[in-house]
């Protein structure tokens, strides 16, 4: 108690020095308020956007591993006999891997190619250029390919084209259901061949063309090509041919013909990024193909983010470069401070005071200094912060309600947000269920649209923290003066 008045008495004795460090400190404390509010901001960011964005491992063709064997070998025959044999994989392996406790969900798309029964193909010279039926192939072992691309996806996950906005639907939808012969087809495709919504076209199998599928339109799409080559001279995008349907319809298919060739592309939502190699060896050890490698979203993921962690290593780097300069200017005035005041000190040395009590004393007083500067830092910070903070959200909320609004529009589901307050989770591979749920998951993607909590207990602590260690390093020289003066010989300079 007594070190409690002394040190009161000592900073109401010496106000003007006692304010120029409590200026001192209160300049710190708004600095590192203001930074440490960014840098949880940040983290929020980082951790809202890996929540939104899910860890998605894929298998695909090692194309570096085939090329390998051949740089050694220099033996294009063996190189492809061994990519013809290469097996696809099947529905069968990909459940298999998706069962893994690393994985909480997959999907995957199914293509093929077919050719179309009174059905125009796209082409740049406006020609039926049907690919050579089976009757025309020289080697009756070898499939031939159709003149339209058949892809089938297994849920709305699966989509990825149109998540992104590369493919948009412009009139009717996505058929909910994942199960019945229903397709979408390209504009350009249905204005070539005047197809509506609700129209059904005939497809046939380029192998064995008595083998004849009929689909129901149910919706038209758009393919953006701003971003295709501009040197490219074509008439029709790259997807003019591309008909898009369920997975089960071409399970279907291509089980109950063996001629009719199909690729699968599965993609697994892991749990996290710490378990993408343990995944790999397990799917490796279960007995993936050397020739297919698991590839990963990991590195986009954090590209996406590394404006807003530059952001993050900017406020630590300003807090750690103001931190350290406060700590000097403190440490000098405190050494300016302990020459005015040898002569208290050498009193109270000989008036029996331990040295240990009159460095704590000496230590009080900058914690009583610090603790006043550091609430005014605090309150003085939050209202900073907080705009800073906002502002450094405020891209973010616009473009995650644009995002948000901008799927449901590709998939033909309107900006609304009705039914997509919660997230509404699918069983592993579940290829259909109704629109809702499983649009639910696919735009389920968070917004920090309040941020009054900026400045929290979180950071309140870390700000005491540094109090406490400015406080520290600053006093650190008059504990190690007080340790070394003699109270007599301090006496005796002053006599």
């Amino acid at each position: 108690m007594y070190i409690l008045k002394n040190a009161f008495k000592s900073i109401t004795r010496n106000k003007s020095r006692n304010i120029l460090i409590g200026i001192v400190i209160l300049v710190i404390s708004i600095t590192c308020t203001v930074s440490l509010a960014i840098s949880n901001s940040a983290d929020k960011l980082i951790e809202s956007y890996k929540d939104a964005n899910l860890i998605e491992a894929s298998i695909s063709f090692n194309r570096e591993n085939m090329m390998g064997g051949f740089r050694e070998n220099k033996d294009k025959d063996e190189l492809v006999e061994n990519f013809n044999g290469i097996e696809p994989l099947t529905v069968e392996e990909i459940e298999k891997y998706g069962d893994s406790s690393y994985v909480t969900n997959y999907y995957y798309t199914v293509s093929t190619s077919l050719n179309g029964e009174d059905l125009e193909k796209a082409s740049s010279d406006m020609e039926l250029e049907r690919a050579p039926s089976r009757e025309d192939s020289e080697d009756d072992n070898k499939p031939v390919t159709g003149d339209f691309t058949i892809t089938g996806y297994s849920t709305y996950n699966a989509m990825s084209d149109f998540i992104s906005g590369n493919y948009k639907i412009t009139e009717g939808e996505v058929d909910s259901e994942f199960s019945g012969y229903n397709c979408i087809i390209n504009e350009e495709l249905a204005t070539l061949n005047d197809i509506s919504v609700g129209d059904t076209i005939t497809l046939v199998n380029p192998n064995d063309e008595s083998e004849i599928y009929e689909f129901t339109v149910t919706g038209i799409y758009t393919e953006d090509t701003s971003d295709e080559d501009s040197n490219e001279m074509s008439l029709f995008s790259n997807s003019a041919n591309t008909i898009i349907t369920n997975s089960s319809v071409l399970l279907d298919m291509t089980t109950d013909n063996e001629d009719l060739t199909y690729n699968i592309n599965p993609t697994f939502i892991l749990t996290g990024e710490d378990v993408i190699e343990d995944f790999t060896e397990e799917v490796e050890s279960i007995g993936l193909d050397e020739n297919y490698q698991v590839t990963t979203n990991l590195d986009q993921i954090e590209n996406s983010t590394s404006s807003i962690s530059n952001v993050k290593t900017f406020a630590t780097t300003f807090l750690i470069i103001t931190f350290i300069i406060g700590a000097i200017i403190l440490f000098v005035i405190n050494q300016i401070n302990l020459r005015e005041r040898r002569y208290e000190i050498g009193v109270l040395r000989t008036i029996g005071m331990k040295k240990t009590k009159v460095c704590l004393q000496f230590m009080t007083e900058t914690l009583m200094i610090a603790i006043i500067s550091l609430a005014l830092g605090a309150l003085i910070g939050s209202f900073i912060s907080t705009p800073v903070a906002n502002k450094l959200l405020e891209n973010e909320i616009e473009s995650s309600t644009n995002t948000r609004n901008e799927i449901r529009e590709n998939f033909g589901g309107g900006p609304s947000d009705e039914n997509n307050s919660g997230e509404v989770e699918a069983p592993k591979g579940d290829r259909g269920g109704d629109f809702t749920n499983n649009f639910s998951n696919v735009v389920n993607i968070e917004a920090f649209g309040d941020f009054e909590a900026t400045v929290s207990i979180k950071v309140l602590l870390e700000l005491l923290g540094l109090g406490i260690l400015l406080t520290i390093i600053s006093s650190s020289s008059a504990l190690i003066a007080i340790n070394r003066f003699s109270p007599l010989t301090i006496l005796k300079e002053r006599s």
